[in-house]
């Protein structure tokens, strides 16, 4: 990601390299999320900063869908338009990690550390970091994740449609997921390898949408000439399937909020933890007052277009918030 100056609407640093004016935004994280509030704030004349990582959770995909307008773009090319149009309106833009953040004295905001460049000071923060999917530690499904190896129906299902797919059961929502893609697909295998039994009422369910249980772990998947071909089990059995379904595990990219007393709360499904996220109200507002979170980071389900949405939205939140701010500063000084 390049850096784009932008006149007089930047934030600056005194000669020992600390912030001495504040940008009115940071944003952490430079997805479809933090892109689009981004956009948002820079139309409104705020002067904003996104430092992203260069670290996208969808990379591994080649095509995004969904996306009104962008069905089938690389996710690459919807970021890079995003990253022009921030620019275009004076936004700035670095690539580097946040390593944390720190309240400034009074009421002078933010201190956002970098892990390579020097720190910067923002009045409010947006943080669009996203999530890690944690895998399942089985060969090849990391190798193949975002290619054959899959989560999300409505992003890749159209992709494998009629062909035959295993549900990888490591969690709770097995059952759940193997009777979504059976709209996808007639031939869907569910493997239990650590997953939990199926109850009755789920077995008959299963065998009522033709869904077959194959007991046993996974060991492997079979790739033939870069094209999963296979499912193979512990004592040895390889079971035909041209794409695979996994749960990750959703881990927030939140810890370097830690210092300020925001810390990502566990998300559960039948009593088990399937991942993080930041709590927030329905506007990104988070509980410490001048941090807002949009994107996968509050929203571990949304997909791309929910991301951009929430980070307009969020986006206004925060504008709206300087407004007042600008208020009570110019009222108070008039009066001084």
């Amino acid at each position: 990601m390049n850096s784009n100056a932008t006149g007089d609407a930047t934030g600056g640093r005194g000669a020992d390299g600390a912030p001495d004016r504040p940008y009115d935004v940071v944003v952490i994280g430079g997805g479809a999320a933090g892109l689009s509030g981004a956009v948002t704030l820079a139309r409104a004349r705020r002067s904003v900063l996104v430092i992203d990582a260069g670290q996208p959770r969808n990379a591994p995909a080649a095509h995004m869908h969904g996306y009104l307008g962008h069905d089938g773009v690389p996710p690459s090319e919807l970021l890079a338009i995003g990253r022009d149009e921030v620019a275009r309106y004076g936004g700035e833009l670095v690539q580097d990690a946040v390593v944390a953040a720190e309240r400034l004295p009074g009421d002078a905001g933010f201190r956002v550390v970098r892990k390579d460049g020097p720190p910067v000071a923002a009045r409010r923060l947006l943080v669009t970091t996203g999530l890690v999917d944690e895998l399942p530690p089985v060969p090849g499904v990391a190798e193949r994740w975002g290619r054959d190896v899959l989560h999300c129906p409505y992003c890749h299902g159209r992709e494998v449609a009629s062909r035959p797919i295993g549900i990888l059961s490591t969690g709770p929502l097995a059952v759940h997921q193997a009777l979504m893609w059976r709209q996808w697909s007639e031939d869907v295998t569910l493997f239990r390898h650590t997953g939990p039994e199926p109850t009755d009422e789920e077995y008959e369910q299963l065998a009522a949408r033709g869904i077959a249980v194959v007991d046993g772990e996974v060991t492997g998947l079979e790739v033939t000439e870069d094209r999963l071909t296979g499912v193979r089990l512990a004592g040895g059995r390889v079971i035909p399937r041209e794409a695979v379904v996994v749960h990750p595990g959703f881990t927030a990219r939140a810890d370097f909020l830690a210092g300020l007393g925001l810390e990502a709360a566990g998300t559960e499904a039948e009593g088990q933890v399937i991942g993080t996220y930041v709590a927030a109200d329905p506007a990104g507002a988070t509980e410490v007052p001048g941090i807002w979170v949009a994107g996968n980071v509050a929203d571990p389900k949304g997909k791309v277009v929910a991301a951009a949405a929430a980070g307009v939205q969020a986006a206004a939140a925060i504008n709206a918030d300087l407004i007042t701010d600008d208020v009570n500063r110019a009222v108070a000084a008039r009066r001084a």
